[in-house]
């Protein structure tokens, strides 16, 4: 349970570090992905991003 917790973290703080870059290349702004405020702050879930990101992941680890 501890690794699946360290994992799920350091995944966080790389998204964290690339979402500057990925927003350029588009992700983030697909249709899909909901933005919205709630309680005067904007929350961002980035569905479709995810789903097309690990599309991408799980066919570069098909192919390795």
């Amino acid at each position: 349970m501890l690794r699946w917790l360290i994992v799920v973290f350091l995944a966080l703080m790389l998204i964290n570090w690339l979402h500057p870059f990925l927003g350029k290349l588009g992700f983030g702004k697909l249709p899909g992905d909901l933005r919205f405020k709630l309680f005067g702050r904007v929350w961002f879930i980035p569905l479709m991003s995810t789903i097309l990101l690990s599309a991408v992941a799980s066919l570069i680890a098909k192919l390795i």
